[in-house]
This record gives C-alpha cells, sequence and structure tokens, in this order.
C-alpha cells in the first residue's frame, strides 16, 4: 500500500521502470522519459534543494508553466520531504509576492523570464534565497544582487552525489503541497495538503474508473491547480500509466493525433471551444449536415475520434460547472464525457458521474472513502455541502480564523449549496454566499440564472448578484450585470449593413434577458438589468471575481 506520494514515485520504478511516464515535444520531436528515467532526475532535484540549503518542512515554489520538468521538480521537492507550492505564471506581481511572504518560501524553480520580477520580491521577502532557472544554458549567468540565481540543468548536472532522495522519508500525516486557492471572493488562502490527502484522493478516483498502465492521458491543464496536479499527474503515476504533454492549447488536436490519448480532463471553457469547433466544420460539409440532423451524429462522431488519436475512451469535465448542453452534444457524437466536483482543499475530487451510467446536470456520487452530507436544507431540500474524509486538508497555512470557520469537528464546509437526487447522485446548485433571498423569503440561486442567460449568443458573460433598493431593509431583489459579445454585434453589422450604437446593443440585450428567463419563475428574473462594455475581472482559472461588483442602485 502507498502511503505517501514517494511511496507511489517508488513502486512505480520498481513495478514499472521500464515503462513509458511522459511524452513530450522537443524542437518539433515528440520524446519519452521511463520511469526510471524519471526517478533518476527526481533524485538530482532533491540533490539540489539539498545543496541549497532546502530542509524537510520548507517551502519550495514551483513558478512554472506544463513541462516534464514540472513533473520531476514537484517529486524532488516533497520526497525529500519539504512541501511544494505551486504558483500560477499568470498571476499578478503582488499575488505571488503575497503567496511567498505567506508560507516563506525560501527557493523558487522559475523560468529565466522570471529573474526580473523575483529579484524585485526579493526586496520585500526577507526568507526568499535562491531562485533554479530552467531555460539558461549552463554557462550563461542571470545577475542578481540580492538573489542567488542557479542554471538548473548546470545544477543537475554537477552534482557530486545523490544521497539527500534517501535521508528523509515524509509521514502521510506530513504536508506536501500548499495550494492557494483562486481568490474569488477575497485573497488567497494556502491549503495544506499532505501526502495522505492526495494519495487517498488519487486512490478512491481509481476506485471510481477504471484506470489501466496501458491509459495515456493527456495533460492540458496546469499543473499548479489541484484538478490537472491530482488528475493528471498522481493518478498516472498511482497507475503507472502515461502521460502526454500538449505543446500549446492551439496543437491540441494535432497532438492527440500524435499520442493517441485514452483519457482526457478538462474544464468546461477549453471542451466547448473543441465541441464549437466540430459544430463548426459538420455545418459547413453538406453530408456531414445532413446526417447529423438525420440522427446519425455518431457516424460524424466516429470519424471525429479518429482525427483526435482514435483511442479516446472517456473525458472529464471539472473545475466548473458545465452546461448540460454540452455534455449531451458531446455524446451525441457518441464520446463518453462525464462530468464530476471537486474542491481544491479537499484533494480536490468528490463525486464523479459514473461512465457506465451518467446523469447529466448532476455531478455524480461521492467517491469511495468520502463521505458528503448536506446540511440545514431548506424548503427545496438544498442545504451546504459538508465533506469529510482523508482527502480533507489539514487547514488553512498560517490562518487560524479560517482553518476554524472551515474545518468543524472534522467535517468541511465547502460553502457550496446542493442536494442529492432520487437516485443518490449530487447536485450543485450554487455557492451559499451567493444565495439571494428575497423578501418573501425564497431562495434564488444565481448559477442557475446565469446558466439560462449565457444561452444567448449576443451576452459574452453575467454576474446575478442580490441588491436592495434605497429604503429596503430586509430580503433582496435579483439583479443583473451582463456584458455584451462585441464580435457577435460585429458579425451582424458585417451581415446586415447596420451599425449598433451602444444604446442599440443595450436594447439587444435586455430583449435577449427578458427572452432568455421566460423558462424560469417569476421571481428568480431579474428585476433590474445594467449593461457593461467591459469584461469583468478574473482569477487566472478564468472565475469572476464576484466581490468586486455589485448593482448601482445609485441610479435605480
Amino acid at each position: 500500500m502507498s502511503n505517501t506520494i514517494k511511496d507511489v514515485l517508488n513502486r512505480a520504478l520498481k513495478e514499472s521502470g521500464g515503462r513509458t511516464a511522459l511524452r513530450f515535444k522537443r524542437k518539433g520531436v515528440w520524446c519519452t522519459y521511463t520511469y526510471r528515467e524519471l526517478h533518476a532526475r527526481v533524485r538530482q532535484v532533491s540533490e539540489i534543494c539539498a545543496t541549497v540549503g532546502v530542509k524537510p518542512g520548507d517551502r519550495v515554489a514551483l513558478y512554472l508553466t506544463n513541462s516534464p520538468e514540472w513533473f520531476e521538480i514537484y517529486f524532488g521537492i516533497v520526497c525529500m520531504g519539504a512541501i511544494a507550492v505551486p504558483v500560477d505564471v499568470k498571476l499578478r506581481e503582488q499575488e505571488v509576492g503575497h503567496i511567498f511572504h505567506d508560507c516563506g518560501v525560501s527557493v523558487v524553480f522559475a523560468s529565466a523570464g522570471s529573474a526580473p520580477g523575483l529579484s524585485e520580491l526579493k526586496e520585500s521577502l526577507p526568507n526568499l534565497q535562491t531562485a533554479v532557472l530552467l531555460d539558461i544554458p549552463p554557462e550563461s549567468t542571470v545577475s542578481s544582487a540580492n538573489l542567488t540565481v542557479l542554471s538548473y540543468d548546470a545544477a543537475r548536472t554537477g552534482l557530486s552525489e545523490l544521497s539527500a532522495y534517501e535521508q528523509h522519508d515524509p509521514l502521510p500525516s506530513d504536508p506536501a503541497s500548499l495550494i492557494y486557492t483562486s481568490g474569488t471572493t477575497g485573497r488567497q488562502k494556502g491549503a495544506v495538503l499532505t501526502h495522505q490527502n492526495f494519495v487517498s484522493n488519487a486512490a478512491s478516483c481509481q476506485k471510481a474508473i477504471d484506470i489501466h498502465p496501458t491509459d495515456n492521458f493527456l495533460l492540458v491543464l496546469p499543473l499548479h491547480h489541484a484538478f490537472a496536479f491530482t488528475t493528471s499527474l498522481l493518478i498516472p503515476v498511482l497507475v503507472q500509466c502515461e502521460v502526454s504533454l500538449v505543446e500549446r492549447l492551439k496543437t491540441i488536436k494535432a497532438d492527440m493525433r500524435d499520442t493517441s490519448p485514452t483519457i482526457l480532463l478538462a474544464v468546461p471553457l477549453l471542451l466547448e471551444k473543441m465541441l464549437a469547433r466540430m459544430m463548426d466544420t459538420i455545418s459547413r460539409k453538406p453530408t456531414a449536415r445532413l446526417l447529423y440532423k438525420a440522427g446519425l451524429a455518431k457516424l460524424i462522431g466516429r470519424r471525429i475520434h479518429q482525427e483526435l488519436g482514435g483511442a479516446l475512451r472517456l473525458i472529464v469535465s471539472g473545475g466548473a460547472p458545465i452546461d448540460p448542453d454540452t455534455l449531451r452534444s458531446w455524446q451525441k457524437l457518441g464520446f463518453a464525457i462525464v462530468e464530476g466536483y471537486g474542491i481544491t482543499e479537499t484533494g480536490p475530487v468528490l463525486s464523479l458521474n459514473p461512465p457506465e451510467k451518467p446523469r447529466v446536470g448532476t455531478v455524480g456520487i461521492p467517491l469511495p472513502d468520502v463521505q458528503i452530507q448536506i446540511i440545514n436544507p431548506g424548503p427545496d431540500g438544498s442545504g451546504e455541502i459538508i465533506i469529510k474524509g482523508p482527502n480533507v486538508m489539514q487547514g488553512y497555512y498560517n490562518n487560524p480564523e479560517a482553518t476554524a470557520e472551515s474545518l468543524r469537528d472534522g467535517w468541511f464546509h465547502s460553502g457550496d449549496l446542493g442536494f442529492f437526487d432520487e437516485a443518490g447522485y449530487l447536485v450543485i446548485n450554487g455557492r451559499q454566499k451567493n444565495l439571494i433571498v428575497n423578501r418573501e423569503g425564497k431562495n434564488i440561486y444565481p448559477e442557475e440564472v446565469e446558466q439560462q442567460i449565457h444561452k444567448s449568443p449576443a451576452i459574452l458573460e453575467c454576474l446575478v448578484l442580490g441588491y436592495r433598493e434605497p429604503g429596503e431593509s430586509s430580503g433582496e431583489r435579483v439583479g443583473l450585470i451582463v456584458v455584451p459579445d462585441q464580435e457577435f454585434f460585429d458579425t451582424m453589422e458585417t451581415e446586415t449593413g447596420r451599425r449598433f450604437s451602444e444604446s442599440d446593443i443595450e436594447q439587444f440585450v435586455r430583449a435577449e434577458v427578458r427572452q432568455a428567463v421566460q423558462s424560469l419563475s417569476d421571481y428568480k428574473r431579474p428585476r433590474c438589468v445594467q449593461v457593461r462594455f467591459d469584461e469583468f475581472e478574473k482569477t487566472t482559472t478564468a472565475k469572476i471575481k464576484r466581490y468586486l461588483y455589485a448593482i448601482d442602485t445609485v441610479s435605480l
């Protein structure tokens, strides 16, 4: 039984040393590492960490995009007992500074392009001592007056011994990662996730879905995200199968054709874009269009399946809610696609639709060894989702108040709202903090209203928010802030020869909103619609920072 991430890697070396672990592209050529080669490189990283003074329990940042080096660096850090801190390269400098300061990062693995920013951050980060840069030649140097800078390749090839890997074996209860939440409701918090949290969650996923050593995972999502880390890094190593890294998002189709993945894990936005391209191709081909309309979509799907490598047997959507229509469209083309649910603080996967019996509109059933309960249900049966199990984090790093608020009697209080349907499948309504309670005491879930409004092609994005008119002291009304899709109106102008002013666009969008919410109960429909032409500010995972926005009641 593997109880730590180090155990998982060591077992892969022992049982499948010669099997391909990673497939990736370098200078236009597909390359591979076996598990034996990966393990050897991991040992080198552990030695680099020890050489620059890293000790068990120290925090070491991975400030990198996806690459084979991400794998070896992560394992090298945690297998010698240190704590990995994955950081999104798209974060703003002050956000990176907050993470480094909050957990006391002492060493960072980064790209050469990050060196100037890291040097500036050093001024306010006394704990940060060393930056190991990946994409500089061994003979090159990057000067920094206040930060020790090393070339990764030079450090790796200049090692005289490799003993650090064996000197310390982490315990299952030891922290493996600090993963900082994306900050949709405020400042980022570092979830302390242990070796046991990750390994138990990966093992639960393996019990829920048949995964085989012959499988090949396509890595598309950024590894700093908990969903990608557990499902596309740890599970494959646990199962001892292959991971193929896409070269970049624009080459996904070509990369799939080259590598023939069997499992794709993706967020809804990616699946929507892939589907839109497929449907556009179908619409432009008369024969395909006729077959699709005649109910023979799966015949077209077989051709698409071959274009995607011919081996894809499962698609899992996670990271955000997916439109049920998107799921049905993929299924109509013959693809096996399911939706799951997870939270960073829980390793992250909590539930998953069984591939053999999925229920669209739900996030499936709880994973083995994961307990999910609904507390304080309202009249509609929906209440807060709480979770218990070996996958639940230890707490938030350096934040006892937030920890005490979220972890009570061993249960993690998610803040998500949902219920179990008659078949025992979990349905998510939305976030507790987003819930609108009107003057009659009825609950309105903003996410439900937003989903309806998003069906209009004229609307790029929207936020449903509660508000009170001046003088009101109880209950909330339903308000809406909506952003028009400028590309839609540009196309309209080209096709009709008509110029749309801002006033015209506002009128059009308001009419679209009225039409979109017709299927909703009257009390759920927005009473105030405000149009803005700038997109909402988002986290790096493309989630809107809701806390930045409110209905303008002054102009009501």
